[in-house]
């Protein structure tokens, strides 16, 4: 359906955003989203057919001229760290957004929220994402609210927990957390209802609650995906809730960091399940699908290394949520560098060291990479785990084992910036060219220390930097060579 409307859309680097954005586009709608940093988005198939906004929405100016000429702003912000101050802050761009699309006299709001037990205890984070649907319901601009339960597709939160640990363990040594029922749904047909409220209105300034057709414990997920694999798996109930110590063994299991799944975890002290059937009313052409058939689905797009979006898309890291730093060169940043021409072209060592990291591995001295990864993850950092969405593409602003994606220009450059706990910033920059008649290939690793701690850090590494970084340039070589034959 072809609609001449301005839509907006925030939260379009995260998970459900990135996902949204083509589906509007194929709709045939226009849109805008709102992010803030726009070089996040190079590298999406879509990045040309939508206006982009940079900036923070703490700043109600920058909303004010993100909203100009806006009919239907969708509301896909939230902190994924959890806490008191990410809640109040999230608190804050509520009220935000919500006086500046009353401002720019916007038609609709269409937030997707957290399907929660209003009446429970709950956390920080899930009682910041209901009472943001409470902020924008009371505002003078008709909102839709879809609660949405825990969502199951390739990349989500959910399904690589569930993924990681049936993998993994053999038995399943239970909290009490591991036994509250949920309804999880599918990401496409979340994606659906989504689009579908565009156009529906019985969905202006409802509540819809949003689950799959069955009840499950995460216990029951842990099994159906095991099943689904083929794999035999035994469950062990505790009566321990244990919020924090799960987290962090979630943690150390698979590539999800701790403040990432608190959340989650603290979520299931409630019955995360659909009280009313609105959803199936207002939107009877919806059939959601069952759980075992949106695993199957997910299984499929990993095993085809075809994961569109990543929960790793969104900045989360051991640093807590930091606004995307720049690139400088300055004063007092330790730099190394090392060079080698080779008869190649400039394309072809692209290829090569754009690939590595995820299954890959790092090409020299794998163990030691894995050994870093581990005792940063033991010392809560994000570890070496995340992988990376494919293992030959690569854009700006994912994250790749435990670094984040920082820039990428086609056929020439590489650059990473450090998400492991360290005292101070670090980046590993590849380079790829041109310089008669072959290619310059390098790689340079730059640190800006914080501190006396930092530059002990540095003068610790360098010795192993030596055998590391020598051996990666020489193994990248070898790679590109391979690739040209």
């Amino acid at each position: 359906m072809s609609d001449s409307k301005l839509i907006l859309v925030t939260g379009a680097t995260g998970y459900v955003g990135g996902r949204l954005v083509p589906r509007l586009l194929e709709a045939g709608q226009r849109v805008r989203c709102l992010v803030r940093d726009p070089a996040r988005l190079e590298g999406r198939p879509w990045r040309a057919q939508v206006e982009v906004v940079g900036g923070d929405a703490l700043d109600q100016r920058l909303l004010a001229d993100a909203m100009r000429g806006v009919s239907i702003a969708y509301y896909l912000m939230h902190g994924l760290q959890g806490g008191k101050i990410n809640a109040e802050r999230d608190l804050f761009v509520a009220r935000n957004f919500a006086a500046a699309a009353d401002e720019a006299g916007i038609e609709r709001i269409i937030y997707l929220g957290e399907l929660v037990d209003p009446t429970a205890n709950l956390s920080p984070y899930l009682r910041a994402r209901h009472e943001t649907g409470y902020l924008l319901r009371y505002s003078k601009v008709p909102v839709t609210e879809l609660r949405a339960g825990m969502i199951v597709g390739s990349g989500s939160v959910l399904f690589e927990m569930i993924r990681f640990i049936a993998e993994r363990q053999p038995v399943f040594i239970c909290p009490a957390w591991y036994f509250s029922e949920a309804q999880p749904i599918g990401i496409r047909d979340v994606l659906s209802y989504l689009i579908a409220a565009l156009h529906e209105p019985e969905s202006l300034n409802r509540v819809i609650e949003l689950g799959g057709p069955t009840r499950l414990t995460y216990a029951d997920m842990l099994l159906e995906y095991a099943r689904e694999r083929g794999l035999k798996r035994r469950v062990i109930r505790t009566p321990f809730h244990a919020p924090h110590l799960s987290a962090y063994w979630v943690h150390m299991l698979t590539p999800i960091h701790w403040r990432v799944v608190e959340p989650l975890i603290e979520g299931l002290r409630a019955r995360l399940i659909v009280r009313d059937d609105a959803a199936r009313k207002i939107f009877p052409h919806i059939q959601p699908m069952d759980f075992r058939t949106a695993v199957r689905l997910a299984l499929n797009r990993v095993q085809r290394d075809n994961v569109e979006t990543s929960w790793m898309d969104a900045l989360v890291t051991a640093q807590g949520d930091l606004k995307p730093y720049r690139f400088t060169v300055e004063d007092g940043l330790f730099v190394e560098r090392r060079q080698t021409r080779l008869d190649l072209p400039a394309e072809t060592i692209f290829r090569a060291f754009s690939g590595i990291g995820g299954t890959r591995g790092w090409l020299y001295m794998d163990w030691a990479w894995a050994l870093r990864g581990w005792l940063d993850k033991a010392i809560g950092g994000v570890g070496l785990r995340r992988g990376r969405r494919h293992p030959d593409q690569i854009r700006t602003g994912e994250s790749l084992d435990f670094w984040r994606v920082e820039a990428v220009e086609p056929n020439r450059l590489l650059r990473l910036r450090a998400e492991m706990k360290i005292p101070g910033k670090a980046w590993l920059e590849f380079n790829s060219e041109l310089q008669e008649g072959a290619t310059l290939f390098t790689v340079a690793a730059y640190f800006d220390p914080h501190g006396l701690a930092g530059f002990l850090y540095w003068y610790a590494m360098w010795p192993f930097h030596k055998f590391i970084f020598d051996g990666l340039t020489r193994r990248i070589a070898s790679r590109a060579r391979v690739l040209a034959r």
